[in-house]
């Protein structure tokens, strides 16, 4: 029977630990690095379709209008060649009744035109009202896709010179998230998510929270350097070790020498 692996200490757990949000802070350096970059270009690719969308339905709009005169000028063509007919025929009635009916046939034909007129006069100033639109939103367009390359070569670049950094800080996190029970990772994660700044572990420093920054008993600040179990903020909720554990010199000693 395989011997079962020796269970870490509370010592080597909050180290692990610490180790993992030291990992996570540098990645997190890595994509404030970044900015706002990706959401800009994010933004800017929805802009440009919504710009696309537009101008696709101004040329739908000027396909309908065109088709629209075309209709009018077949209108106005067959009114044209009714009022010859009707023009002729009144050189042979039989009676003032055919005159007087041909007379208000050649009328309606023209109301015809002069309604076919005004709605061909009408889409061709609504066509020159959409080519100004469509003109405008091309310009726009050009613009968002000229600061879109720019932008994306701009995050590129930084991706291209972090990505092997990032890559081997991922694994890196992965590799210690592994040495770390399940429970104790789940509440640093929750813990981590809800900090302003990323920090679900710190370290004392000078008789306070390194988070919040509010005062630690003296009691309590024993407590944590015992390691003896998990201890967190009181007021922030953050788990906390004591400097040496997190390798760095005492903020309260003295200057040497002194």
């Amino acid at each position: 029977m395989a011997k079962q692996e020796r269970e870490l200490t509370v010592e080597e757990r909050l180290k692990h630990l610490y180790n993992l949000q030291q990992t996570l802070s540098e990645i997190d350096r890595i994509k404030t690095l970044r900015g706002e970059l990706p959401l800009e270009v994010e933004d800017l690719d929805d802009e440009i379709a919504r710009l696309n969308t537009r101008k696709a339905n101004y040329n739908e709009e000027i396909a309908a209008l065109n088709q629209e005169m075309d209709d009018q000028r077949k209108n106005l063509e067959n009114a044209q060649k009714l009022i010859e007919k009707y023009t002729k025929d009144q050189d042979n009635v039989r009676n003032n009744r055919e005159y007087d009916y041909l007379t208000k046939e050649i009328e309606y034909q023209k109301l015809n035109i002069e309604l076919a007129e005004k709605k061909l006069n009408e889409a061709a100033r609504k066509i020159e009202v959409i080519k100004a639109s469509i003109e405008q939103t091309q310009e726009q367009l050009d613009d968002h896709e000229h600061v879109l390359a720019e932008k994306k070569n701009e995050l590129e670049e930084i991706v291209s010179e972090t990505k092997m950094d990032e890559e081997k800080l991922r694994e890196k996190a992965k590799r210690l998230e592994n040495k770390i029970d399940a429970r104790l990772l789940t509440a640093f994660k929750r813990i981590r998510k809800n900090a302003r700044n990323g920090l679900g572990i710190v370290y004392v420093q000078r008789n306070a929270c390194g988070g919040c920054f509010n005062r630690i008993p003296p009691q309590r600040q024993l407590e944590i350097k015992m390691r003896k179990k998990i201890i967190v903020c009181e007021y922030c909720g953050r788990i906390l070790i004591d400097h040496e554990l997190a390798g760095v010199k005492d903020p309260d000693a003295p200057p040497k020498g002194i």
